[in-house]
C-alpha cells in the first residue's frame, strides 16, 4: 500500500480545517497542516481533528509548503506520494484517492487536480482567479506546449519527481513554479477533473485587491523567466 502525506498550508481556516481533515481519505498516512500565522481557532481545530500542526511563521503560501515538507524530508520512513490540498474547503477532500490513482496505476509523475467549469459551483472562482488561470495556463501552452488548464492548489506528485523539483517559491508562484518545472524536466503529467465550491472564509489572495494583483505579477514572473531559458 502507497505512503501518502498531505501538505495543508492554513491561515484562519478555524471554520473550515477541521472539514477538510476529517473528510480524507484512509488511504492517507499522515495529514500535516502548517499554521501560517492564524489568529484564530485553525490549530486547536486541526489537532482535534487528527492532523499534525506546524508552524511557519514567515507569511507565504509557499513558505508554509516548504515547511510541510522539510517536515517530511525528517522522517525516516519516506512518503511515496504528496498531495496538496487547500484548507479552506473549497476542494472535495474525499476525491483525493481519484487523483493518486494514475501515480498508482498508471506511474505518472504529477497529478493537477482541474478545476472545469462544469464541475465548479457557480462564485466559487473569481472572474480574475479564472481569468488567471486562463492567461498562464495559455501562456505555458505558447512556450512549453504545455496540456495544462488550471493551477489548482489540489494536486499530488511522487515524493521523488517533489524532492527534484527543488522548489523555492515562498509566496503565490508555487503552483506555477511546480508545473513550469515538471515541464522543464519532462515529468510525466495528467489533469484529472475535480469538483469545486465556494470556500468557507476569505480568501487571502483572491479576496483583496492586493493578493490578486500580486499572485498575477508572481505567476506571470515564473512563466517569463522559464520562457527565455
Amino acid at each position: 500500500m502507497a505512503n501518502i502525506k498531505v501538505i495543508i498550508p492554513a491561515v484562519n481556516e478555524g471554520d473550515s480545517i477541521a472539514k477538510v481533515v476529517t473528510e480524507i481519505p484512509d488511504s492517507v498516512s499522515e495529514i500535516i497542516v502548517v499554521n501560517n500565522g492564524s489568529t484564530d481557532n485553525t490549530v486547536e481545530n486541526a489537532e482535534k481533528a487528527g492532523a499534525t500542526v506546524l508552524t511557519e511563521n514567515r507569511k507565504g503560501y509557499g513558505y508554509a509548503c516548504l515547511k510541510g515538507m522539510e517536515y517530511v524530508d525528517q522522517q525516516s520512513k519516506k512518503p511515496d506520494i504528496i498531495v496538496f490540498i487547500d484548507g479552506d474547503y473549497s476542494d472535495y477532500p474525499e476525491e483525493l484517492d481519484k487523483l493518486v490513482a494514475p501515480i498508482l496505476e498508471n506511474d505518472i509523475d504529477f497529478v493537477v487536480g482541474a478545476r472545469k467549469k462544469a464541475l465548479r459551483e457557480p462564485g466559487s472562482m473569481t472572474p480574475q482567479q479564472v481569468f488567471g488561470n486562463q492567461l498562464a495556463t495559455f501562456l505555458m501552452q505558447l512556450f512549453f506546449r504545455a496540456k495544462f488548464t488550471d493551477l489548482g492548489p489540489f494536486r499530488a506528485i511522487k515524493y521523488e519527481k517533489l524532492k527534484a523539483l527543488e522548489m523555492g517559491d515562498k509566496t503565490y508562484g508555487w503552483t506555477v513554479e511546480m508545473q513550469l518545472k515538471v515541464l522543464r524536466k519532462k515529468m510525466s503529467y495528467i489533469e484529472v477533473p475535480v469538483r469545486y465550491k465556494q470556500r468557507i472564509g476569505v480568501s487571502k489572495v483572491s479576496g483583496t485587491v492586493k493578493g490578486t494583483i500580486f499572485a498575477g505579477v508572481k505567476i506571470l514572473g515564473w512563466i517569463f523567466k522559464y520562457s527565455l531559458k
